[in-house]
């Protein structure tokens, strides 16, 4: 039985790395027993019997309701709910040995990853109901600002469950909260996976400008446009544009752009500082998903006719066709004819929009000890 006197609930998680341990850890401390699936048999022995991640969350001591296996048909046996936390690029090969053994259930399959398949451009999701052929209304996606290692420590912090089923948005939100974590719900799934996407490559260029040296300023620019970029993308992609004012939206990319613990902010600081695309990819512990999401982001907005000049200076920098301490796509325009300050959804007005964006990602914050309303008006 659970600490609330209901039916002890058994849920999996595909990925142990810092973030699907960290959520692991969520689940666990809200209630659930937690069987971790991790690829190395020797990380799995360290979650398993020491309680610990010493690789990817240091410090950290795991809940006695948390396990952990390398046989993948193990973690899944009998599991209520699935999580999937391993990097966007090796998600259809990973769902392949998942298929067989949640092809006679109908659990809730989740998405922790934020990233778009480089080879197809298809959010995570797609990926999802592509290789598992499953109803859409059986998975949910969850995103927010959530850097791993400050939830794994217990800071207060929420996030957003989307499914285009209300039914299984609940579930999974109602599983996914704990003393310290709050999950809110919504039913726009593509906003809610754009948002996670697209904070991604607006916090690889804070990192450049951050690596050059630049200040506040030029930080500050960047994350306001970038703001109205990712806005005009997900709503040209069918996203609400409400959503990514939300804590998907505006909340996550406050949260990856100012932190040294992202690893998008990290891989650009060192783009920034003149390493080479490969040499960083060598330096990162973990896999950085806004590196392989410009190019199929950029071929995504290219189809809509969304014009993405910070994305686009990211991709420069990436192909070494732009030095770094030339990065300035908030001052990109068309023309020399001065230009009206379009806010969410291409809407003009200033800088009213904007706060009330920031201003209902606070709501939300001081909301999250209560029951959580849906992520949407």
């Amino acid at each position: 039985m659970s600490r609330r006197g209901e039916p002890l609930v058994r849920v999996a998680v595909v990925g142990a790395g810092s973030w699907g341990t960290t959520f692991g850890k969520i689940l666990a401390d809200g209630g659930a027993h937690v069987t971790m699936w991790a690829r190395r048999a020797e990380l799995a022995h360290e979650i398993d019997e020491a309680k610990r991640n010493s690789q990817y969350l240091p410090g950290i001591n795991l809940p006695r309701e948390m396990t952990a296996t390398h046989h993948l048909s193990e973690a899944l046996e009998g599991a209520d709910q699935v999580y999937l936390s391993v990097p966007s690029q090796t998600l259809r090969e990973n769902l392949k040995a998942v298929r067989p053994l949640v092809a006679k259930t109908d659990v809730p399959i989740v998405s922790l990853m934020k990233g778009v398949e480089r080879r197809t451009g298809l959010r995570m999701s797609q990926v999802i109901q592509q290789e598992l052929d499953c109803d859409p209304s059986r998975i949910a996606v969850a995103s927010g600002p959530n850097l791993a290692l400050e939830i794994a420590r217990e800071q207060p912090t929420a996030a957003v469950i989307a499914s285009t089923s209300q039914e299984t948005a609940d579930a999974v939100a109602r599983r996914a909260r704990n003393r310290y974590f709050r999950s809110f719900v919504n039913t726009d799934v593509i906003g809610t996976e754009f948002g996670g996407v697209l904070k991604n490559l607006i916090a690889v260029a804070i990192g450049i400008v951050d690596g050059v040296g630049y200040g506040e300023n030029t930080k500050a620019s960047i994350i306001t446009r970038g703001l109205v970029e990712m806005t005009d993308f997900a709503v040209a992609q069918g996203a609400h544009h409400e959503t990514l004012q939300g804590l998907a939206g505006l909340g996550d990319l406050i949260a990856t752009c100012q932190s040294p613990l992202s690893r998008n902010n990290t891989a650009g600081r060192l783009l920034g500082q003149g390493y080479r695309f490969d040499d960083v990819v060598k330096q990162m512990n973990q896999t950085a998903e806004g590196l392989a999401s410009v190019a199929p982001v950029l071929q995504l907005a290219k189809e809509a006719g969304i014009e993405m000049p910070i994305v686009e200076q990211v991709k420069r920098v990436l192909d070494g066709t732009m030095d770094p301490r030339e990065i300035a796509p908030h001052l990109t325009t068309d023309d020399d004819e001065p230009k009206g300050e379009r806010t969410q959804n291409g809407q003009a007005g200033g800088g009213g929009a904007l706060w009330r964006s920031i201003q209902r990602t606070l709501d939300q914050l001081r909301n999250s000890g209560r029951r959580p309303p849906r992520d949407q008006p």
